[in-house]
């Protein structure tokens, strides 16, 4: 983040500091008090479970130099105290007020990027490509992990500094409205829409409220900015109307960036002919899973728009693996079971995407699928689980784990697929320890609520992982 004063910090995020304010912010914004370090600036966030107020003291013992809040602390000099009404709402502003700082402060010949990605699955795995892609346009920010709401990103945008040439932003949404208020914050210079897809349909109400809320990234942009957009999905093709400047990615034949000739190696990596108005090159994906071309076309596409050459993309994405947890990653273990761990989220289409890898990388032995339940679907749940039951014929057997997962098992049972339903994570682990054996081949899938990735982390436990982030 940019030099501020607490003064300066409570001008920009609508608060008041009881003192002179005077004590300067030269490190990190934080909202955990175990990453402070000199210079921090904590953020107080009152949880449902835990109160960052009482962390505060902590906070400062341990070299911050002030912390947001939206109270008094006691034992702690008010002069440290940057009072507001709302952390989140304040920690925004600030966010908003230090970007177009920065921005300000830029040679317009040399100016800050900001890349907003979002779509109902694979943004993480995008803003991760395009983190390494990017690199040789110098010091680019991302987020760890999925910081992509009202919280974690502007958390992420108070990373960068004077010398940040590239923002990557994965900005999320569960409702209408969503990405509005997070490109006011951050508004694109490059905005990515990867899918519409039936994530969060509960709270959203409807496919199209899912197309209306990620065409606000495309709304929020900089005047002149770039939609890059998927040309296979008819909902976000659609969005090309509200931008100047568009570049398309996809498989379709109209595509200005495109894949051709695509197949899938016997270890899950897509090979496929990349192409564009200049020219073609050949590429092997480090990702596991054909899902991911997608996601490569989309960073690739905004790596050529930034000005970066062919070959230089198209090397990049061969030495791209996952960077984050629990995401297509493959991991052998001693005692010759495979386990596809794509535990970190689920919705039906991005389950459909990971069975179909799956069934890919089975080494021999029985292919089985442990799923935890799709949240966030409201009432088209439990018909959303069954119709994904009724796909799973092929595979030797599905662990169904919890309640919510009934007409899952079920619709597997109407296909003819031997299903097992299990009340919770700990059994679905006592039952795969039971009965997993050499040539097995699991993939764990489901939604982040349902804690299939806590699985994952104990059926990885003492192995190493190949093609992925050993959790």
């Amino acid at each position: 983040m940019i030099t501020m004063t607490l003064q300066e910090v409570a001008e920009a995020s609508g608060g008041t500091v009881a003192g002179p304010g005077t004590a300067t912010v030269t490190g990190d914004v934080v909202a955990d008090s175990r990453a402070v370090g000199a210079g921090s600036l904590f953020t107080a966030f009152d949880g449902s479970r835990v109160d960052g107020h009482d962390f505060v003291a902590p906070a400062l013992a341990a070299g911050a130099a002030g912390a947001l809040v939206t109270r008094p602390v006691a034992g702690v000099d008010p002069g440290a105290l940057v009072v507001v009404d709302d952390v989140a709402a304040a920690l925004g502003r600030l966010a908003r007020h230090v970007l177009a700082e920065l921005r300000r402060r830029r040679p317009a010949t040399d100016p800050l990027r900001v890349v907003g990605v979002t779509g109902s699955y694979g943004k993480t795995t995008t803003k991760d490509l395009l983190a390494g892609l990017l690199a040789p346009l110098g010091e680019r920010i991302a987020p760890p992990g999925s910081f992509n709401n009202e919280i974690g990103l502007p958390l992420t945008v108070l990373r960068a500094g004077p010398d940040t040439a590239t923002l990557i932003l994965e900005m999320g949404a569960d409702r209408v409205g969503n990405l509005e208020y997070l490109t006011s914050i951050a508004p694109p210079d490059v905005a990515v829409v990867l899918a519409v897809g039936r994530a969060h349909l509960g709270e959203f109400g409807g496919i199209e409220n899912v197309a209306r809320a990620k065409a606000e990234l495309v709304a929020g942009m900089v005047d002149g900015g770039t939609a890059v957009l998927n040309a296979d999905d008819a909902r976000v093709r659609a969005m090309a109307r509200g931008a100047r400047s568009v570049r398309t990615f996809g498989r379709s034949a109209d595509a200005d960036v495109r894949a051709e000739d695509v197949r899938t190696d016997d270890g899950g990596h897509a090979t496929f002919r990349l192409v564009t108005a200049t020219g073609a090159a050949q590429v092997t994906l480090a990702l596991v899973g054909e899902h991911h071309v997608t996601n490569a076309l989309a960073a690739a596409t905004v790596a050529l728009d930034l000005g970066l050459d062919l070959d230089t993309v198209a090397t990049a994405l061969a030495s791209s693996g996952p960077a984050s947890p629990h995401r297509m990653a493959v991991h052998d273990r001693a005692d010759g079971v495979r386990l596809i761990d794509d535990a970190y989220n689920a919705n039906p289409d991005s389950v459909r995407a990971a069975l179909r890898s799956l069934a890919t990388l089975r080494t021999g032995g029985r292919s089985i699928a442990v799923l935890g339940e799709m949240l966030e679907l409201g009432a088209d749940s439990a018909a959303e689980h069954a119709a994904l039951g009724a796909e799973t014929a092929g595979v030797d057997l599905l662990v169904a784990v919890g309640a919510g997962t009934a007409p899952l098992a079920q619709g597997a049972r109407e296909a003819g697929t031997q299903a097992v339903e299990v009340p919770d994570v700990d059994a679905a682990g006592e039952l795969l320890e039971a009965r997993l054996r050499p040539g097995d081949t699991v993939l764990l899938k489901g939604s982040n609520g349902a804690g299939i990735w806590r699985l994952a982390d104990r059926l990885t436990r003492g192995d190493e992982g190949r093609g992925g982030v050993a959790p």
